[in-house]
């Protein structure tokens, strides 16, 4: 039986993962989780220790799959995408580790093709688009938000697939520019981008509205690779799976500090604690955009203004993922 997804919100019909795929929000407004968590249980845990990354993809990807990506399936894009010898990542390991310290490690997640973190996840989702759209006989257009990562590698990662048009939104001259060079010099017929005046957060506002428009959202057929997309999330989470499991998991339990905007990246590490994996603190790092350090602290959720910094991936007030975080905390009260 496949795993259902439900919304944060409460007001939508549970969707098959291909549905939350392709449509990245829930109609509602809301953001999908699926009904429970698989489990990886210690055994398998300890036989995947010394595995590479794709070995590991595989045992945290399958559970969450339906239908339209059996094992076979599944298993030949993870081996486009992270297999050996494949051009995609400039190291082996996909996401390695240096140690700095004599209990302290950092996780380089910067060997993809955009330099970015976010290239580990949209890589894998670029290739679940083009086959499962391929199939169908379907074109999608994608809306994303960026304060600079997410629209590079959604850009390289979307560049060459022929049933996709991508368009992204960033803040105008608040994103560094390189990052703004890699989104803005690209060839692509099926690639547009849009330099909004204003910040972060009024970017992922248009978009969110967007979606909320239901005759709009239909005629375009939308879909979404930033972190609302589900599929972008336990993507991600297979890196600390990967990290924890050289650091001696499960016999050994890891912590990770993890720097944070929209919540996404720190919230995939809490998805695989909720798989199984033992992780013992989440440490979430901010810059003077500190909405979820001050909720830590106080309890209360305040919005402050966007302040421009060395970061700007985490200049945002309004992290989207945040709300995927409180709906478990409240037992899925939507």
């Amino acid at each position: 039986m496949s795993i259902r997804y439900v919304s944060t919100r409460g007001q939508a019909a549970p969707q098959s993962f291909t549905d939350v795929l392709l449509s990245g929000m829930a109609p509602d407004g809301g953001l999908y989780l699926p009904e429970e968590f698989p489990k990886i249980e210690r055994s398998i845990l300890e036989r995947l220790r010394g595995m590479d990354f794709e070995t590991v993809a595989m045992q945290v990807l399958a559970p969450y799959m339906d239908k339209d990506f059996p094992p076979q399936i599944l298993q030949k894009i993870l081996h486009n995408v992270y297999g050996h010898g494949t051009p995609v990542f400039g190291h082996g390991n996909i996401a390695p580790l240096v140690q700095i310290g004599s209990n302290t490690w950092i996780m380089e997640l910067f060997h993809g093709p955009t330099i970015a973190f976010k290239d580990v996840a949209l890589q894998f989702l670029g290739q679940m688009f083009d086959y499962i759209l391929g199939q169908r006989g379907e074109k999608i257009t994608i809306v994303g938000a960026t304060s600079g990562d997410t629209g590079s590698a959604a850009i390289e990662a979307c560049k060459r697939c022929k049933n996709i048009n991508l368009f992204i939104l960033h803040p105008s001259g608040r994103v560094s520019d390189v990052q703004r060079k890699q989104m803005t010099t690209v060839q692509s017929d099926n690639i547009f981008n849009i330099a909004l005046d204003g910040t972060f957060d009024d970017c992922q506002n248009m978009v969110k509205a967007l979606f909320a428009d239901k005759a709009f959202r239909e005629q375009a057929n939308l879909s979404a690779v930033n972190s609302i997309n589900w599929a972008r999330i336990i993507a991600q989470s297979v890196y600390y799976f990967t990290a924890s499991l050289a650091l001696g998991a499960p016999q050994r339990a890891v912590s990770f500090a993890v720097p944070t905007g929209n919540f996404g990246n720190v919230f995939a590490a809490h998805v695989a604690r909720l798989m199984g994996l033992p992780i013992h603190s989440l440490i979430i790092g901010s810059n003077r955009n500190d909405i979820l350090t001050r909720f830590f602290e106080s309890g209360e959720m305040k919005l402050d203004k966007v302040v421009p910094t060395l970061s700007p991936s985490m200049d945002i007030q309004i992290s989207s993922n945040f709300e995927r975080y409180l709906y478990l905390l409240s037992g899925g009260d939507s």
